[in-house]
């Protein structure tokens, strides 16, 4: 096999870059080897052969085929591991045995690492992850860290904890998943179906963190939201989940929404509001896919809110200009959501569509009737734009005061602080 002269930075970037595309693949393979109970141990061996391919290639040089290198040694690591334990402890699955014969070794691993194989078991991996025996935010920091190939620092710097945090949150899955003898497989029948809207959440939440991250330097976390969009399309697609109208909608919403990612900041990271965005810069054709995933959906048969949510999304991403857009429409949708989703965040969303439709000061007086979103700090954004629009400068520096007090994300807090001074600019003059 050919090699290519090795560089220092080329390898750790190769690397990082396997582990990011390959390490969710293969602990998912080798959780089946090894049984759920035994997670720990896939995700040790695909680490193990990420260090023997960091060693090896700084010397030898990359491999033609780097990716097929690494599947190797994940292999072969795989069966040293079964062998030794004869008696089965870490390898208690009901395909193990057939890694263990000189007859049946070689198929079997042709069979299991074949691409289909490795998509039902990241299926597979998906509901285990989000069974409902394990904690939201421990089903998180498992997904992100065994499908998603993240590291528990990078886990941590995304939700604003220590990492020793994430390593407990792991150690609770772990634990949880052998308490609760939590099996690694698709449900069936009703079981599915309920199951499913666990996944469908806890996907919906890792893209949120992409979308507008809690926490860290960065208001977007593109990896995040590509491995949730990477996650439902494999979901969307297996021939296992009959019912996929709602998966299609939340497809499609992700889509929308993702697709305007390269408008939200400018070079230096800062925020354009969507009414400043270059319209130029979306991705087209991730919109007609997200159109697609929408018609996929069949909103007139059953409605959820990633449905109403996607439609919304639509409208946004079909108008030519921000003065174009269908806000009686948006606003429609919206009061559809809250028949089915009447939280706070909602009314503070569509308290924004009705002052386009409505006027300022309508949708201030119904912002000011939510009363639990003070800790907010985009309750107070939207209220400081309320008050601009009704030149209210003075409120709206206050409100602005109180949402840079409570802005984590450093860009927010330069848009904020901007705002600000065209609030003092405007009462100057």
């Amino acid at each position: 096999m050919e090699r290519l002269l090795p560089d220092q930075v080329e390898i750790d970037s190769l690397i990082d870059k396997l582990y990011r595309q390959e390490a969710g693949k293969l602990i998912a393979v080798l959780t089946r080897f090894f049984g759920a109970e035994h997670i720990e141990l896939s995700e040790d061996v695909v680490q193990d052969a990420l260090t023997e391919a960091l060693s090896n290639w700084k010397v030898n040089g990359v491999p033609e085929n780097p990716s097929g290198w690494l599947y190797t040694v994940a292999k072969n690591k795989a069966l040293n591991v079964i062998r030794k334990e004869k008696n089965r402890k870490a390898g208690t699955s009901d395909i193990a045995h057939f890694l263990d014969s000189i007859w049946t070794t070689q198929p079997a691993l042709d069979y299991f690492f074949s691409e289909r194989e490795i998509q039902d078991d990241q299926l597979r991996m998906i509901f285990m992850c989000c069974h409902p025996a394990i904690s939201a935010d421990s089903q998180i920091a498992l997904a992100l860290k065994t499908l998603c190939g993240f590291s528990i620092k990078e886990i941590a710097s995304a939700f604003v904890t220590c990492p020793e945090n994430i390593h407990k949150r792991l150690v609770r899955a772990r634990k949880t998943i052998r308490d609760h003898q939590i099996q690694f497989e698709v449900p069936v029948g009703n079981e599915l179906e309920k199951r499913l809207k666990a996944v469908q959440e806890t996907i919906y939440l890792l893209f949120n963190e992409g979308y507008n991250a809690s926490g860290g330097d960065m208001l977007i976390r593109n990896h995040f939201s590509d491995e949730a969009i990477r996650l439902t399309s494999i979901a969307v697609s297996h021939v296992a989940i009959k019912s996929k109208e709602t998966t299609h909608a939340l497809l499609a919403l992700m889509l929308f929404n993702s697709a305007r990612f390269a408008a939200r900041t400018d070079e230096y990271g800062n925020i354009i509001t969507l009414e400043h965005q270059n319209r130029l810069l979306w991705d087209r054709a991730r919109i007609r896919e997200g159109f697609i995933h929408l018609q996929k959906s069949h909103p007139h048969q059953f409605v959820s809110k990633y449905h109403i949510l996607a439609i919304i999304s639509s409208y946004h991403c079909a108008a030519s200009s921000f003065e174009s857009t269908n806000w009686i429409g948006i606003l429609h949708e919206y009061d559809r959501l809250l028949e089915i989703d009447d939280t706070s965040i909602v009314r503070l969303n569509r308290a924004v569509v009705v002052a386009k439709v409505e006027g300022a000061g309508q949708a201030l007086a119904q912002l000011e009737e939510i009363d639990d979103l003070n800790d907010y700090h985009l309750y107070h954004s939207v209220k400081a734009d309320l008050q601009t629009q009704l030149m209210q400068y003075l409120a709206a520096i206050d409100s602005l005061q109180c949402a840079y007090k409570l802005a984590i994300i450093p860009a927010e807090k330069v848009l904020i602080k901007k705002r600000m001074a065209n609030c003092k600019k405007k009462i100057q003059n």
